[in-house]
Parts: structure tokens; sequence; C-alpha cells
């Protein structure tokens, strides 16, 4: 008869009623035993070693398990990568845990949460004084509603950190009682600014075009104008998102097209429901040897761009859908030559669309000083539109150009100013397309309007100084008594001053800067040249203006920042974990994106599309 050791599995004789003495024995020198009973074994334990690597040296340490440690970077794994809490119960990952440690000791949902809010409370003190030491603060918010019909308001701070690095941080996910009026929204965001102790530091806000908002905008203004901290003067503090001007723009457009859409639509959705039919589709499209790699795609109605890949992907394929007609007489909705005309019309149209949005919502942060260009090239296109002869282009483009007007007829000034800080552009685009964005008995003043506030935001930067540099200048001349005698002119100075062109003394930085030529990068260089790694080399050359450069060109002109939070919202609150609290939501998403931004994560948009590229 055999005993088994029911930790490292060795048989060891054993009879009915016999010595049980060895077996204790072995159970005092079972290695695996002596794992699982961390902090209970009061004998001698024999020191583990690791390598660590510093400054690519290897060096041999003794190692310590670190039960806190190991309990903070969980926190971490889970947060960053919105892993659901009960997954640390799970059995196979205690069991992963152990393989990679014997000593790790599993830990409770609750446990993890606990931990999870007390890093949220740890790091949100560090963040705290970070915005401490910003001068000033760009604000994009939002609203979402969760599938617990909870309202959540986003609040996203931007700024620019001492290595002229262009920053954002979500500061507030935070519960919004309805209804979402105006001042409810302005009460909300005024609550997170005194919370964070940055209420004197904002200096723009950048929201979509509700009405709401355009209330809380005021009351918000009218608050900082109290207090006499509203920057800028209050000339570009309220930035409408040049991305959901353009989604409008597009959406009237396109009711123009509504029956030609439709038909295409309703053809992908007839192939698209039968695999039989799919698989007859794909059948004609390998017999005609087309080259196209693009599989039918139905948009969602209310997103244009999804509407835009559709056609792009039905107008390859449109040999295709008359062939098919032949051998399915159930389908009823192949469309026509003219729809096909019209519908390559729109993709072209909307292809010019999607790369203006594309640099508006860009993964890399787009400073203020790229979007003025891309307006322009929306507006040449409507102005060439304008002169087609056909109606249904005729109708869409005056619908757009209503809704350009509406929004973009009086000038952007923080996308004019970014673009004359552009030192590629300085006041040439302005000079250029303003002219053709603008009526002829206009275009002049809007010219006038983004030279005056460029004056006045200078001086803005120029008074924080101005008395330091008088005091100074006064002391240098009153130290220096023969300066007096040095203002004496002789022949050679006169002939200097006829024969020369003389540069003021007192020429602004503005004035130096526009008065040189526009800065030319390589071809190469042109498409990734940085305006802030511009301004940073000439920040002595400079001074005042790079300070203003440096803060204009970190202003959001989008809210993406703030919607792409609704995507770890929706992921946070799935229909598995809808019973989390707000304040546990507004920790798991504030720290998630904190934690990403740290250590340079980025996560895939939605599970399926990180698990599709697996394939």
């Amino acid at each position: 008869m055999k005993a088994r050791c029911n930790h490292c599995k060795h048989n060891l004789a054993y009879k009915k009623g016999g010595a049980t003495t060895h077996l204790k024995r072995h159970l005092k020198l079972c290695t695996p035993r002596k794992a699982t009973l961390v902090g209970k074994d009061k004998g001698p334990k024999q020191s583990l070693l690791s390598f660590d690597v510093t400054e690519g040296d290897e060096m041999l340490s003794i190692f310590t398990y670190d039960k806190g440690k190991v309990r903070e970077e969980l926190v971490k794994m889970f947060v960053v990568h919105e892993y659901p809490f009960r997954m640390v119960e799970h059995e196979f990952f205690t069991k992963f845990c152990r393989s990679l440690n014997p000593k790790y000791e599993p830990i409770k949902r609750q446990t993890l949460k606990h931990d999870c809010m007390k890093m949220y409370i740890s790091e949100k003190e560090s963040l705290k004084l970070t915005l401490a030491g910003i001068n000033k603060i760009s604000l994009t918010s939002d609203l979402w509603t969760s599938n617990q019909s909870i309202g959540y308001m986003c609040l996203t701070g931007h700024f620019m950190d001492s290595e002229w690095k262009l920053q954002k941080r979500i500061l507030n996910f935070c519960p919004l009682e309805p209804p979402h009026t105006g001042l409810a929204i302005a009460d909300s965001i005024s609550e997170c600014l005194i919370d964070w102790g940055i209420e004197d530091k904002i200096s723009t806000i950048t929201l979509d075009n509700a009405s709401s908002n355009d209330l809380a905008v005021r009351v918000l203004k009218e608050n900082f104008e109290a207090k006499e901290k509203l920057h800028f003067g209050g000339k570009i503090f309220h930035v409408r998102c040049c991305a959901h001007i353009l989604n409008l723009m597009v959406q009237d457009g396109l009711t123009e097209m509504r029956d030609v859409i439709e038909n295409i639509r309703e053809s992908v959705k007839y192939l698209k429901l039968s695999p039989s039919r799919l698989y007859k589709f794909n059948e004609i499209v390998k017999s005609l040897k087309l080259s196209t790699s693009k599989r039918l795609i139905l948009d969602v109605p209310t997103r244009w761009n999804s509407t835009y890949a559709m056609l792009e992907c039905a107008l390859e394929n449109k040999s295709v859908f008359s062939r098919y007609k032949e051998r399915d007489y159930n389908y009823k909705w192949l469309p026509s030559d003219e729809d096909w005309k019209r519908a390559a019309e729109v993709s072209k149209f909307l292809e010019v669309i999607n790369d203006v949005t594309k640099v508006f919502s860009g993964r890399k942060y787009p400073t203020s000083n790229l979007f003025l260009r891309q307006i322009w090239k929306v507006r040449k296109m409507l102005n060439d539109m304008s002169t087609d002869n056909r109606d249904f282009v005729k109708r869409m483009t005056l619908k757009m150009k209503e809704k350009f007007d509406k929004y973009w007829g009086e000038c952007n000034l923080v996308m004019a100013i970014g673009a004359v800080l552009d030192p590629r552009y300085k006041m040439k685009l302005i000079l250029y397309s303003f002219p053709k964005i603008y009526p002829a008995d206009d275009f002049q003043r809007h010219i006038d309007d983004v030279l005056e506030s460029l004056e006045f935001l200078y001086k803005e930067y120029l008074s924080v100084d101005s008395q330091i540099n008088s005091s100074m200048s006064s002391a240098t001349y009153d130290s220096n008594p023969s300066q007096a005698k040095k203002q004496k002119t002789d022949d050679f100075d006169e002939w200097v001053i006829t024969n020369s062109d003389i540069i003021p003394g007192n020429k602004s930085e503005i004035d130096m800067y526009l008065d040189e030529g526009v800065y030319k990068p390589g071809n190469e260089e042109y498409e990734d040249f940085d305006a802030l790694n511009w301004w940073k080399a000439n920040s002595l050359k400079f001074r005042h203006l790079s300070k203003m450069a440096r803060d204009i060109l970190s202003i959001p002109i989008t809210t993406v920042a703030s919607e792409s939070a609704f995507s770890a919202g929706g992921r946070v609150l799935d229909q598995y974990r809808s019973s989390l609290k707000p304040e546990t939501v507004q920790a798991l998403i504030c720290m998630g994106d904190w934690l990403r931004q740290d250590f340079g994560v980025e996560l895939a948009s939605n599970v399926e599309n990180e698990f599709m590229q697996e394939g």
C-alpha cells in the first residue's frame, strides 16, 4: 500500500495502522509544500536569486517577494487593459500567477477594487502637482449616456509640458443629472476645475455646437471675467468643434443623395444577409478577375465616414452587381448607370472630407496651425462644385455651403492665428485663402481682425515681463553716465543713415517674425514638420512670441479627445459590469487614461478589432 503526497505527488510506503513518522518527515522536507505555506514556515529559507539589468549590465541579486508591489502592478494591468475585476478570482488566472511565482497570494475582486480607488487618489494628487506648474490649460468636453441610462460628462485638459510636448489628461468622467441644461453643464465644469485647483488657468474650451453648450460657455466666460481670470481677453475662449461642424455639413449634403445611397445600402444588406448570396457574388468577382481586395461594407446611416467606405467598395464592384442581378431575380435594388455616376461624384467629395477629418481626428496630436489649410480645401471643393451644371450637385453644394457659412462665416481666430504662427505660412496663407473663403467686400475685415488679435495677444504676453525689462534697462542706463556722450553723431553716422536701411530699435517680435521670409523645409520634411519644435529652437530669438505660440498651438480644435473616452466608457460599462458605481467608473476611466499616457500604451478601439488583427 502506498501513500501519495498531495504537494509533490511522491509515493511513500504506508501500512494501515503503521508508523507515520516518515510521512511527517517528508512533509517537513517537501519543497512544493513549503512554497504554498508563505509566511507560515518558521525555518530557514533558501534565498532566490534574480538578475537586475542596469544600463546594459546584468547584476546578480537576492530576490525578495514584494506582495505590495505585485498588487500595485496588478492594479495597473487591470486598469490599463480594462480587464473586469472578476478575472482576478478566475482559477486559471491564479494558476498562471503561481506558475510565475509560487508565493503569489490570490486576492478578491473587492480587494482589487479597493486597491484601484487607493491608486486613483494617489495618481490624482500627483497630477494635481503637475498641473500646479502649468500656466494655461485648454479644455474639451462632451456628454455620453451609458447602458444604465446615466448621463456622463467627460472633461479633458490639454497643456504643454516643460519639454514642449503636448499633453492631455481626462480630468473628470462624472455623472450629470438630467436635464442637461447649459447651466448644469457650466456648474459641473466649475466644480471640477475647483476640485483640481485650476479654475484660474483655463484659456479656452472646445465644445460641439449644441445650444446648451453655448449657454454653458457664456456662464463660464462671465464667471472668469468677474474674477479677472479670462485669458486672451476672451477673444478665443469658445472654440467650436471642427469635426462636428464637418459632420453636420456632410449629413445635410447627403440628404440630396438619399435615394442613390439607399439603393446601394439595400443591395449590400441583401447580399450580406445570406452567405449563399455573398458566395455567389464573390464568385463573380473572381471570374471577372477584379483586382479589388475590398469586401462589401454595410454602413451606419448616422456615420458618413462609414457611408463613404460603403460607396467606395460598391463602386469598385459595380460591374458585379449587374451580373449578379442576372442570376438572382429576387434582387430588386440594382442602381442605374445614372445612380452609379452620382454615387461616384459623392464618393469623390467624401474622399476630400475624409482626408480632412483624418487630420482633425488623427492619433498624433494635431496642433492648431494645421486646420486652416484643411478648411480651405473644403471651401475650394464647395466652390468648384457650385459651378457644376447638374441639379443634384447644385442642391447638395447649396446645403453644405449654408452650413459652412453658418459656422465659419466669421473668422475662426484660433485656426487663423495658429496658421500665422506656422513659419511655413505666416500671413501668406491668410492673404491667399481669405479672399477665396469670404466675400469680396468682407475678406479684408477678417484679415484686419487676425492682425489686430495677433497684436492684442502678443501684448498680453509682453506685459508680463515689461516692468522687469523696463527697470533693468533703466538701471543699465543710469549706471553708465557716459551713455549720453555716445549718442552724439559724427560724419560716419550720418553717412550710414543716408546709405543704409535702418532697423528700428523698438521693432516688436511679431514684426520681426512676419518680415522674415517663410520657412521652407525639404520635401521629405514638409508633411512631418513640427511647428512646436521650430518655436522651441527659436525661443531665444522670439522670447515672448514663442511663449504665445506654445499656448496657441496647443489649443484643441475638436472634442475628439473627450469623445474617445466614451469608447472606453462603453467597454468599462458593458452588459456584464453595468452595476459599477459612477465613482468607480470615473476612477477606471481617468486612471486608465493617465497610465496609458505615462507608459505610451495605445488601446485597440474595441476587443473585436484587437482579436481580428491576430487572425
